[in-house]
């Protein structure tokens, strides 16, 4: 059948084949719309083939990295989902037999803790970061998500009154010593171990926050740094020969009570350093006594008037 437009004749065929051609546009255009719809970021740039899954009502909750600098979209240097975890095909193909995506960071992950912490590396490196190949924890093969949380906006290693948490879940000589009576005060949350410590590494020993244990002891206790008319040996080399800082059972923090720790250096056989005896025997020593009753300036002494007492350390 044909039908006359003007001078042109048309097939009723032909304008069949047109409509159905329309409509099949539209139905397209439809579909993928909705495709746009159902793959919409939402925290991140490119998330939406995450998220369209894993929402907070998943048994893997991740907006919450939104809250997190990690989920900061102004910021160029913002990672996506593929950046940690990486393009995860098999993942994303889903199936009966649903595929982990291709970098996991849970306990049960399957890939080497190198590659994990590689991935942390990528960006954070330099600054507080730069000591971390050789230090202690990256000896020991400590993940990064052994002591950091990324998909939660309160991270407990970076909160000061539950950092001591984290760090006590392998340090457990040093959960022990907090709860001893002379001690820092680390359960209130006033001293914590980032203030000591540097967890990623450092030059100096035991992974300080300065170059030596001395240093960093005077980043609080200034006037112990002297200088000083009389020096006390000791002192200056290491505050850790006479104090444990993490607590004792001695008062200020001393290893020993005094006059027992004084007499690992001070040989008894002289002054008042003479071994106690019960019955009194023998008057001049020091049972019962403190070195620190007359020797009041341990840390060090500026007494340049008397050149008799110059080796007293008193005042």
């Amino acid at each position: 059948m044909e039908i006359f437009l003007g001078n042109a004749r048309i097939s009723l065929s032909i304008l069949g084949f047109f409509f159905t051609l329309c409509i099949m546009q539209n139905a397209m255009a439809v579909e993928d719309d909705l495709d746009e719809e159902e793959i919409q970021d939402i925290v991140l740039k490119g998330d939406g083939k995450c998220t369209t899954c894993h929402d907070e009502g998943s048994d893997f909750p991740v907006l919450a990295i939104g809250k997190t600098k990690h989920g900061t979209i102004a910021d160029s240097r913002t990672p996506t989902c593929t950046s940690c975890h990486g393009e995860s095909d098999a993942h994303l193909a889903g199936g009966a037999n649903l595929s982990l995506p291709s970098r996991t960071f849970g306990k049960n992950s399957t890939n080497p803790i190198e590659e994990r912490n590689q991935t942390c590396l990528s960006c954070h490196q330099g600054g507080k970061r730069m000591h971390w190949a050789g230090s202690t924890h990256a000896n020991r093969d400590t993940a990064c998500t052994a002591c950091h949380q990324i998909h939660t906006e309160h991270d407990k290693v970076r909160n000061r009154s539950t950092q001591s948490e984290v760090c006590f879940t392998c340090h457990k000589e040093q959960r022990a010593q907090i709860n001893r009576p002379s001690r820092h005060p680390i359960r209130e949350g006033k001293v914590v171990c980032s203030d000591c410590h540097n967890p990623h590494g450092s030059a100096g020993p035991s992974s300080m926050l300065r170059d030596s244990i001395n240093e960093t002891c005077y980043t609080c206790h200034m006037e112990k740094r002297g200088p000083f008319v009389r020096n006390h040996p000791p002192v200056q080399e290491n505050c850790a020969i006479c104090h444990n800082p993490h607590g004792t059972t001695s008062p200020n923090l001393l290893r020993v009570r005094s006059p027992y720790l004084c007499q690992e250096c001070h040989e008894p056989n002289t002054h008042q350093g003479s071994p106690g005896t019960i019955d009194g025997s023998y008057r001049r020593n020091l049972l019962a006594r403190g070195c620190l009753n007359c020797h009041t300036q341990v840390h060090g002494s500026n007494n340049f008037e008397n050149r008799r007492l110059e080796d007293l350390l008193q005042r």
